[in-house]
């Protein structure tokens, strides 16, 4: 009489090695879709930004085309001779002095300088695309005033470089270039979860890498 077939059951070792694999599967699906998850939403936050210091990368790499809208005005006043006639440079009255040329010109932005020295008192004002420079006589009062705006795509391109722009938008681009990394890294990692592209995107990659470099070690360096 035949015997019947042995049912073949799984060794120990090989439910171990199944259990690891199909563990192994379930976190790469897992990274992959954290990736992409990342990947997309660090974009769309971060789109507006990007974009911004793209366009202005530009811009900022030709500044000779906007050159015509520089204005400059030379303006003339007087503070209280009070304030700047004193016996002692520490009692020069600066706060005084600052807001009245605010009151009086409208300047907005932020004080970069006070020099006092013997015969005069200058001012400094700076702002994105702006500044202002004032001379106080210490002995009248009188003043000379030079204002300097550079136009709208001035004022974008100083953002872009965080010149005398405070300390808010100084941390604004930090965070943005935290997002520009994520979004950088989150793209490189996806490729290594799309087969079909990932030798090809890795290739471009290092294309791209070795033409900066090129770049720079034969016309820059």
């Amino acid at each position: 009489m035949p015997q019947p077939p042995l049912l073949k059951t799984d060794s120990p070792a090989d439910k171990t090695a199944s259990h690891t694999t199909h563990a192994r599967q379930v976190l790469k699906r897992r990274l992959a879709m954290l990736s992409r998850w990342l990947h997309i939403y660090l974009s769309m936050a971060s789109f507006a930004i990007v974009f911004f210091f793209a366009v202005t990368g530009l811009t900022l790499n030709h500044t000779d085309w906007f050159a015509d809208q520089q204005s400059t005005a030379q303006l003339k006043g007087n503070v209280e001779s009070k304030w700047v006639k004193t016996d002692s440079d520490d009692k020069v009255a600066k706060l005084e002095i600052v807001e009245q040329l605010r009151r009086t010109h409208g300047i907005k932005a932020a004080l970069s300088e006070f020099r006092i020295d013997e015969s005069q008192c200058a001012v400094s004002f700076k702002g994105p695309g702006y500044s202002a420079d004032v001379f106080v006589n210490r002995e009248s009062g009188e003043y000379d005033l030079t204002e300097n705006r550079l136009g709208f795509v001035a004022i974008m391109n100083d953002l872009h470089k965080g010149r005398d722009t405070g300390r808010a938008w100084a941390k604004l681009i930090d965070v943005s270039a935290i997002f520009m990394t994520l979004v950088s890294l989150t793209g490189m990692a996806l490729i290594f979860f799309l087969k079909r592209w990932r030798a090809s995107g890795l290739i471009v990659t290092v294309v791209g890498g070795v033409v900066c470099w090129l770049v720079y070690w034969l016309w820059v360096s």
